[in-house]
């Protein structure tokens, strides 16, 4: 019996036996035309799964022209949400006060630019972290708790802070290279969990040859 179960709302069965409700596989919960999520990305929060999309990413109106695109095998801790750039207020004149919200013929500020928010495959995003509009996450980064990351992240980076800075690189370019180019994020079910002996230990010899 494989170890995840692609189709399940809550994935985690604790040892006894109990579903942990928390947590919850983000596709099988979301139903949102601005939001894309691949397989087996999960996000854990404490409210009803219906409300996942409106707890992680509040300001995503199905109304906007931004979207959230997040990957497969992404891990998002408690806390954690994306502001969009439908949040935004204008900048460009005296006043940042949002005057045209409040009518529905003039709601959205339709000329502000927008950037989608993309999120790569195996991103560990942790407790209460912020990703603000438009960020790009590399794959294989780490975002570290109470992070608010309000630029772009290589792949395979550890950032923190706030703002989120490089705290180093997971590792060296030629490895984060082979990395990418193995994608074993794209394998079978079947095929990765028969590497996962490799995939957790960091051997890349046994990856290049799966």
């Amino acid at each position: 019996m494989p170890l995840l179960d692609v189709n399940a709302v809550h994935p985690i069965t604790l040892p006894g036996g109990a579903l942990y409700r928390d947590t919850v596989y983000l596709k099988n919960v979301i139903s949102h035309p601005r939001i894309d999520v691949g397989d087996y990305s999960y996000f854990t929060h404490a409210g009803k799964p219906e409300d996942t999309a409106e707890i992680l990413a509040p300001y995503l109106g199905h109304g906007v022209r931004e979207r959230l695109v997040i990957g497969k095998f992404v891990q998002i801790a408690r806390g954690a949400y994306f502001i969009t750039s439908s949040a935004n207020h204008p900048m460009t004149g005296f006043t940042t006060y949002p005057f045209r919200i409040f009518k529905p013929e003039t709601f959205g500020y339709k000329d502000l630019p927008v950037r989608d928010t993309v999120v790569g495959h195996d991103v560990w995003i942790g407790h209460d972290a912020a990703i603000m509009p438009g960020v790009e996450i590399g794959i294989g980064a780490i975002v570290a708790a109470a992070s608010v990351v309000a630029a772009n992240v290589p792949a395979y980076a550890v950032v923190g802070g706030n703002p989120a800075r490089i705290i180093r690189m997971r590792y060296p370019a030629e490895v984060i290279g082979e990395l990418l180019e193995i994608a074993w994020w794209d394998w079978p079910l079947e095929k990765i969990e028969a590497n996962l002996g490799a995939l957790e230990s960091g051997d890349l010899m046994a990856l290049r040859t799966a």
